[in-house]
């Protein structure tokens, strides 16, 4: 008998392990919701196929409570052409040019061939050089023009590469710093402008012992230090993409959720329109219904208005929550600790918002090689409210729907 009891006890531990405690039901009984019932936000790193980025919808659709926040993808790779094309219509020939041969050749890092978000900037730039021929792969292009001060110049890419460390992690700025030496000990004066599909890879390139002196460099993501080197002449430019209403949208849907919102509320309350508690984020974003994705508008960042983009100017629409909204328990994974923008931007956002929003979170950080790194300490999932999951492949979705599944 006692044997059958511990038994019993066992069963029961167990269980409650893959479920946490809701409202009672009808009968006074306390109701649990099981963790596939539970919300589900993917940030970031959008399920997708690496090679067609076609969004992943069986991962999307695993839940009435699954959705996806990040940036419009897209429309930064244009207002990162964008910004390239502004500077080089008011920029003086004679010393962009830097050898006078009437070309421009510039030098791209690429930062992960199978990102959506990397393959949608290395198209934004070419697109605006003219240097697009159908593909997001480092060798295809074609020459292209611009203007500059007025000036028609034939654009050339004299080399773009994936940007992967020893260690096999993507986007890696030790990487651009190598690659960065070797191009221009290889091309000397032919470089005359480095495009970069993030900050992290442009400030890289810039520690080159080599980089050429005043060659303008772009770079994405308005990360603090990337800021701060655009104030002293360094960095030529670079894209916000609103890290703070990422982050603080990436909970709000959340909590949203876990307060029993429904439909459209789900991704306007506090983001487009005041929820319940008067709280709303001040940026624009859209809601993608076929993709079920709430992403963040795009903004350039140059000379003329970085200071409006410093550390410390984080949006006064989110305040503390009351004592009323209960606290919420959520696990919230990063596929690389060592990602530049997710550990000096997102994650410090992420951990300013999350108390104003009654949000605990617990924080797990991967390799950002191994999907195993992020999914090994993927655990005690019965113990949280809801999940947010920033994967290292974007194909992995279904490894973390898997150890949700009960």
């Amino acid at each position: 008998m006692k044997k059958s009891m511990l038994a019993v006890s066992a069963l029961v531990l167990a269980a409650t392990s893959l479920m946490s405690c809701s409202k009672k039901d009808g009968s006074g009984k306390a109701a649990v919701t099981l963790n596939k019932d539970k919300p589900l936000v993917f940030f970031n790193r959008q399920p997708s196929d690496p090679t067609t980025g076609d969004i992943d919808m069986n991962s999307m659709n695993w839940n009435d409570k699954t959705y996806y926040v990040g940036f419009d993808a897209a429309g930064g790779g244009a207002v990162q052409g964008d910004l390239v094309i502004d500077f080089l219509k008011n920029a003086d020939p004679a010393k962009i040019d830097r050898n006078g041969d009437g070309i421009l050749g510039y030098v791209l890092c690429i930062g992960d061939v199978g990102h959506n978000d990397s393959k949608a900037r290395t198209e934004g730039v070419r697109k605006a050089l003219g240097t697009w021929a159908g593909s997001t792969d480092p060798t295809v292009n074609k020459e292209g023009s611009a203007t500059v001060g007025g000036k028609t110049f034939k654009v050339v890419e004299l080399e773009g590469k994936a940007m992967t460390g020893t260690d096999g992690s993507t986007w890696n700025a030790n990487a651009a710093t190598e690659a960065m030496g070797n191009w221009a000990t290889k091309y000397g004066n032919e470089i005359d402008l480095v495009l970069s599909n993030n900050d992290g890879m442009a400030m890289g390139c810039l520690q080159a012992s080599n980089y050429p002196a005043g060659v303008p460099i772009f770079g994405y993501d308005a990360n603090a230090d990337a800021i701060e080197a655009i104030g002293k002449g360094q960095l030529t430019g670079t894209v916000s993409q609103n890290v703070d209403a990422q982050a603080t949208a990436t909970l709000q849907v959340i909590r949203n959720l876990l307060d029993g919102l429904t439909g459209a509320d789900v991704y306007t309350k506090g983001l487009s329109a005041p929820d319940q508690y008067g709280n709303k984020i001040s940026a624009d974003l859209e809601y993608i219904s076929n993709t079920k994705a709430v992403l963040a508008k795009n903004t350039g960042v140059n000379s003329k208005n970085w200071q409006n983009y410093q550390e410390g100017n984080r949006d006064k629409g989110i305040k503390q929550l009351p004592d009323t909204a209960a606290k919420k328990k959520v696990i919230l994974t990063i596929y690389n600790s060592a990602d530049n923008f997710l550990s000096s931007s997102y994650l410090p956002a992420l951990r300013y918002y999350a108390p104003l929003l009654n949000i605990d979170l617990t924080v797990v950080q991967g390799d950002g090689q191994n999907e195993a790194s992020c999914l090994d300490k993927f655990t005690n999932l019965g113990s949280f409210d809801a999940y947010a999951i920033n994967m290292v492949k974007t194909n992995s979705g279904a490894d973390y729907t898997d150890k949700l599944k009960y």
